[in-house]
């Protein structure tokens, strides 16, 4: 059974909350650790970082699977 782009897109969109809700917990240890007068620990940063680039990267599939929005694919516009 092939899988439909709209049903893989709207599990990418699930994987995506899930990472941003990853990348959040990431900030709010880092944010924990300065309030209590230490430093960030920079591989807490740094994975916070890998997080939200594989989240956008996700972000940019669901798009591509979706297609553009009418507006931005100039369908309905006039001369």
């Amino acid at each position: 059974m092939v899988a439909d782009p709209t049903d893989i897109a709207e599990r990418l969109s699930g994987i995506s909350e899930e990472l941003a809700d990853l990348a959040l917990d990431r900030l709010r240890q880092s944010a924990d650790a300065v309030r209590s007068g230490g430093e960030p620990d920079p591989q807490v940063t740094a994975e916070e970082k890998r997080i939200t680039r594989a989240r956008r990267a996700v972000d940019k599939a669901v798009l591509l699977l979706t297609g553009p929005p009418a507006a931005a694919s100039g369908i309905g516009e006039g001369p």
